[in-house]
């Protein structure tokens, strides 16, 4: 960053990838505008140096206050679970589409950055990690709205210089969702696995993926009308990790010699649970981290993306490898 101190403005900042990125901002210098709901945990990324804004994605309320004297917008907020189709289109899509128009609405628009994920392309092939010219084939309704974001973006990109950065699997300090999943059976020394064979995932660390979405803001190619995968990178640790080696690091990292034992289960009974998951969610009054869009995703068995185009374009050279990032979860 230069010493003029970069102004953010930043979208779900209150969230996991959130707070990490605002601490990295704040830490080398810069300034954050960050748009909060009112019932977010304000005090989570309150410092000096970050400027809260009162808003929302759905009704468009604070997106011109939170974007204006911004050098750069950085969108992180999205819906990442919904009962409904029309719960992820509101959020993800209209949402988008609403920051989108505000930024063009600008004098001078500043770069956006558009934190999209895996799920927006679709999953990969065994031995064949996606890349970003491969046609987009979500196979879930997140993922669906995940793309219909991407292209509310690329609808303003002769206006809006845009960047979208697709992460797969995130997790490090604060993960809500992924390492919490599995940490039970792990130490339960029995870990489920949905379906039967191999299983490939890439992973990128919280750390990592928040310098990509600088690297992106500062130096990625912007979104081109006549060539779609410009200005669009996928992340990762560049590995790829099976299901038996995740749990097998985790277990590590919790001190334990022996990996867990990993026991298959036929996709239609995951199906089965979810479902079940979903009825219990409602008379609870929430919507469950298994559900039925989760399993439709868990069906796909191999989710993995190339990283050469950011390595190449934005000099993203991953720092955390999973055995570290694992090992630096359980120390805290």
């Amino acid at each position: 960053m230069t010493s003029t101190r970069p102004r953010f403005a930043i979208t779900g900042a209150t969230g996991f990838i959130g707070r990490r990125l605002c601490r990295r901002i704040l830490r080398e210098g810069g300034e954050v505008a960050a748009l909060v709901r009112g019932t977010s945990a304000h005090q989570a990324i309150a410092a000096p140096g970050v400027r809260l804004v009162t808003g929302d994605l759905l009704t468009g309320e604070g997106l011109r206050e939170v974007v204006r004297g911004a050098d750069y917008v950085v969108h992180l907020a999205g819906l990442v679970k919904s009962p409904t189709e029309e719960g992820f289109r509101r959020c993800n899509e209209e949402g988008t589409r609403r920051l989108v128009a505000e930024v063009g609405a600008l004098a001078s628009p500043p770069p956006l950055v558009l934190c999209s994920s895996l799920a927006a392309a679709g999953p990969s092939q065994p031995g064949r990690p996606r890349q970003e010219e491969d046609p987009p084939l979500p196979v879930s309704r997140y993922g669906r709205s995940k793309l219909a974001a991407e292209y509310a973006v690329r609808d303003q990109s002769d206006r809006v210089p845009a960047t979208i950065v697709r992460p797969p699997i995130v997790y490090g300090p604060g993960d809500p969702a992924f390492v919490p999943s599995l940490l039970p059976m792990v130490r339960a020394g029995v870990v489920l696995k949905a379906g039967f064979g191999p299983r490939g995932y890439s992973l990128v660390h919280v750390d990592d993926l928040c310098e990509a979405l600088l690297a992106a803001a500062l130096r990625g190619r912007r979104l081109a009308a006549t060539r779609p995968a410009d200005g669009v990178y996928s992340v990762s640790d560049g590995a790829t990790h099976t299901w038996d080696d995740l749990c097998g690091a985790l277990a590590r990292a919790l001190g334990r010699r022996g990996g867990p034992l990993v026991l298959p289960v036929p996709l239609p009974l995951v199906g089965a649970v979810a479902r079940g998951a979903e009825l219990v969610g409602r008379l609870r009054g929430d919507h469950p981290p298994l559900n039925r869009d989760k399993a439709v995703e868990l069906r796909s068995a191999w989710w993995t993306c190339s990283t050469e185009r950011a390595r190449r374009e934005l000099g993203f050279v991953p720092a955390v490898c999973l055995e570290e990032g694992l090992a630096g979860l359980m120390t805290r």
